[in-house]
This record gives C-alpha cells, sequence and structure tokens, in this order.
C-alpha cells in the first residue's frame, strides 16, 4: 500500500503523535470544526463533562494533513483509533481534502491537489453529540471541566493559539476562548 493522508482539525494539529513525512495545510468542505463533543474522559468526566473539537457537518474546514508512509499504515491507524474511538463518539471516514498549493504561497487551499484522508468526523446519533451550542454555552460547560489529559480550558486555548501559528481564523472559537477568561 501507498502513502495515505490524515486529516487534523484539532488536536491532531498540535500533537499528532505519529510518524508522518509530510505536512500540508488543506481545506475539507462539508464539515466544520465545533467543539460539539462531550468529553468523558480526556477533557471531562461523565459527571462534570467537557467539550472537544468534532468535525460536524456543514461549511468548511481548515487544518492539517499528514502524510504517512504506507509502511506506517496499521501502526498509525491502530493509534488514531485508540486514541480518537475511546467512546466511539467519532466515525473514521476517508474524505476528499484539497491540499494547498505550494507554488501559490502560504495559505492557499484553493487549487491544490485533492486527495483522500483519514479524518474523524462526529457521530450526532451518540450520546456525547453536544449539538450545535453558541459561544456563550459552550464557554460555560468548558470553564471547570478537567479530565485525564487535563484542563478543558487548555484544550481550547492550545488549539486556538496552534490555529492562530498556521494563520488560521476560526471566529466562534475565538469567541469561545475570549468567554472563558470572563
Amino acid at each position: 500500500m501507498g502513502d495515505f493522508w490524515v486529516f487534523g482539525y484539532g488536536s491532531l494539529i498540535w500533537r499528532p503523535g505519529f510518524a508522518h513525512v509530510e505536512t500540508r495545510r488543506a481545506r475539507l468542505h462539508g464539515y466544520r470544526r465545533s467543539l460539539c463533543v462531550y468529553s468523558f474522559v480526556h477533557r471531562g468526566t461523565r459527571e462534570r463533562p467537557g467539550l472537544v473539537l468534532g468535525l460536524d457537518r456543514g461549511g468548511s474546514c481548515i487544518g492539517l494533513a499528514f502524510r504517512v508512509p504506507g509502511d506506517l499504515r496499521n501502526e498509525v491507524i491502530t493509534y488514531l483509533r485508540e486514541r480518537e474511538l475511546v467512546t466511539n463518539v467519532y466515525l473514521e471516514r476517508m474524505l476528499s481534502i484539497r491540499l494547498d498549493n505550494d507554488d501559490k504561497g502560504k495559505g492557499e487551499t484553493d487549487g491544490g491537489e485533492t486527495v483522500s484522508a483519514v479524518a474523524y468526523v462526529v457521530d450526532r446519533a451518540h450520546e456525547q453529540y453536544a449539538g450545535a451550542l453558541d459561544a456563550a454555552n459552550a464557554a460555560t460547560v468548558v470553564r471547570g471541566a478537567v479530565g485525564q489529559s487535563g484542563k478543558n480550558e487548555d484544550y481550547v486555548l492550545s488549539t486556538l493559539e496552534h490555529l492562530e501559528a498556521l494563520g488560521i481564523r476560526d471566529h466562534w472559537l475565538e469567541e469561545v476562548a475570549k468567554r472563558i477568561g470572563s
């Protein structure tokens, strides 16, 4: 099998945790980044859930695509499933993404190559699906939640910092972060 791509839109951007040989900015159409998953493990508990990001239907999402050597396929897929499918709130999918076009300069995601990538989208039928929360309600859920991987606020702020460092704007997430601090 040849090389394959993994699409990261949240913590995979700043902590992929798997070997890869190339990282490219990419756009996924038909899904958006959203704090739409109640976290019972990593950033909250069943008694005091937090919120983590999921890919939810609608819009588009700019993230990072990681090219993984084909000989690492089984190892990387196993790692991703252990990380992303802890409670099965995500569905593993192969989705078309558009890679940035290196010839057009930094930040261009139009006109680049289209490839299939492994991505994890939220299962809207799962009990952990939080739906489309407004920024105020999302901030209320995030504030004070803690799970095995740490404080929920740290997750949101770290994701936002890494998006900003890449020149990726997420106005809704920025509003949630602002409300977390208030």
